[in-house]
């Protein structure tokens, strides 16, 4: 399978497909042509790291969910730990987007709008709000 076939199945880019056989993520061989052979194998495994990078998994933690999906011996408490620790740094940004819907939401209320040329919001960003 050519890549700019793997890339319309995967939903990857051809450049991210390169990307991750240059980082040695999904490796492909190459034909007599040059030209990397994708077969089902890295299909399968790019289509895992789709739906990992679709959950946020870095693309160290795909490494190592790759690692563990094709270890028949591999403890699914180990999936579970990387897979809790990809929650809480979840949970952590979205604490952070809630304090910055807060702040917004105050300099935005804060401001009147209009044609007047003070604005409070400028003021904030400048550190001379409150």
């Amino acid at each position: 399978m050519k890549i700019g076939e793997v890339a319309r199945e995967t939903g990857l880019s051809v450049k991210t497909l390169r990307y991750y056989h240059d980082i040695g993520l999904v490796q492909a061989p190459r034909g007599e042509n040059g030209y990397r052979a994708y077969g089902r194998s890295q299909l399968a495994q790019l289509q895992f790291v789709a739906r990992c990078r679709s959950l946020g998994f870095s693309l160290d933690q795909c490494a190592t969910l790759l690692a563990l999906n094709a270890n028949e011996q591999r403890s699914a408490g180990q999936v579970r730990a990387l897979a809790n620790e990809q929650l809480g740094q979840v949970r952590d940004k979205l604490a952070q987007l809630q304090s910055l819907e807060r702040r917004l939401n105050g300099l935005v209320g804060d401001c009147p709008g209009g044609a007047a040329p003070q604005c409070s919001i400028l003021d904030s960003l400048n550190g001379s709000g409150h």
